[in-house]
């Protein structure tokens, strides 16, 4: 889906900038496309989902912002080129990238967890941000910002989760080397480390997980979007983000 562009400049604090989001249709991935386009900044919103792609567009569409709508298999590398072809026609740059997209399992002891799921948590969680960062340092300049949506699982264990953490560990140790290389570029690369938030992943996790006690995906958007906003000179490299009521 592609929305018309906007008929008058935005407003916003990002206004002319272009964000690619993975897993861009539900939880803080959704959350962090509303706020940028808060502060009208373009959008490449990707996910498997196509008709929830379509849905969250169209929802998009009233903020007057240039929308690219496309949907992506993050562990294909044919499907991110696709998706990277397409934001080139559309937009030709990259200002920011948040690599969002990811996927959790029920709790296994690690002698009972089956590869073929330890094989996709990684392939989505660690492979998925590698090759969609790979694609897009192509297309990224001076002063971009790259964040990574870890979760607090990349710095912590939690039994029966054995493929999720190591899939998180990964991508900290991912991330921590993108930052050291991209220094000289002028690309910021920002850890977002958010604790217990209100999303569909704790179906998986944990169905009976007290909701009460989390975070708004909003709440984790707007600290990514202020993170974003700091001058070029500053950094966040690590957004660590918890309920203030504490562990669940």
């Amino acid at each position: 889906m592609r929305a018309r562009p906007r008929s008058s400049p935005g407003s916003g604090k990002l206004d002319n900038q272009v964000a690619l989001i993975t897993g861009a249709t539900r939880g803080i991935g959704l959350a962090i496309a509303h706020a940028l386009a808060a502060e009208s900044c373009d959008l490449i919103l990707t996910a498997r989902d196509a008709p929830a792609l379509d849905r969250v567009g169209r929802e998009l569409a009233s903020a007057k912002i240039g929308i690219l709508a496309h949907p992506c298999d993050v562990r294909d590398p044919h499907s991110v080129d696709a998706l990277f072809r397409a934001a080139r026609q559309q937009f030709r740059r990259l200002d920011i990238l948040i690599n969002n997209a990811g996927i959790a399992h029920p709790n296994h002891p690690v002698e009972k967890l089956p590869f073929p799921l330890w094989k996709d948590v990684l392939e989505t969680n660690l492979t998925g941000t590698f090759l969609v960062t790979q694609a897009a340092l192509a297309i990224m300049k001076r002063g971009g910002t790259i964040v990574n949506n870890l979760s607090i699982a990349a710095t912590r264990v939690f039994p029966g989760s054995a493929a999720y953490s190591a899939s998180k560990h990964g991508v900290l140790g991912l991330t921590n080397t993108l930052r050291q290389e991209l220094r000289p570029r002028g690309i910021r690369v920002i850890a977002l480390l958010a604790g217990a938030t209100n999303t569909d992943i704790w179906n998986t996790f944990w169905p009976q997980a007290p909701r009460r006690k989390m975070m708004s995906p909003e709440t984790v958007a707007e600290a990514v979007v202020q993170a974003i906003l700091l001058p070029a000179n500053a950094t966040v490299e690590t957004l660590e983000i918890l309920p203030t009521l504490g562990t669940l």
